[in-house]
């Protein structure tokens, strides 16, 4: 069985798959970044597809679609050897990488730019990077 980075980030960052093909080409790593393929627009749609059947957030996070979502990201989260979050990114994304390193998993993020506010908590990530060269580079080193 191959190492697997879960390469978490936003539906609405046209990088991820840029950046994920740039890690399976300079890495020895299997990139787990299918779960961008559900389009930017998909948290967007079941929200609305909820409030159309005017169901609560607390029963749409319950629901059978919603469940199955989890379960397809959890599963491949749970495969994975190295978490890498990719900025900008939400609360979802936060909650991911966290779930990854409570688990004892290297977790690096990925900065678009430098932030404007200090978010100590990243301390909690392995360590930090502000271009892909420099995570690549980290990321040979550990494999």
């Amino acid at each position: 069985m191959s190492e697997v980075i879960y390469l978490v980030g936003s539906l609405r960052d046209r990088k991820v798959p840029i950046i994920g093909e740039q890690l399976r080409q300079a890495t020895r790593y299997e990139i787990f970044d299918q779960w961008w393929t559900a389009s930017e627009d998909a948290d967007d749609w079941l929200r609305d597809y909820f409030k159309y059947r005017k169901m609560s957030y607390k029963d749409a996070i319950h629901s059978y679609a919603a469940k199955h979502i989890f379960d397809f990201d959890k599963h491949h989260l749970d495969r994975a050897s190295v978490g890498v979050l990719v900025m900008p990114a939400g609360k979802s994304c936060h909650l991911e990488l966290g779930y990854l390193a409570g688990q004892g998993k290297p977790c690096y993020v990925l900065f678009d730019k430098e932030p404007e506010r200090l978010d100590i908590m990243y301390n909690f990530a392995t360590n930090i990077f502000f271009n892909t060269e420099d995570l690549i580079n980290e990321l040979n080193r550990i494999s």
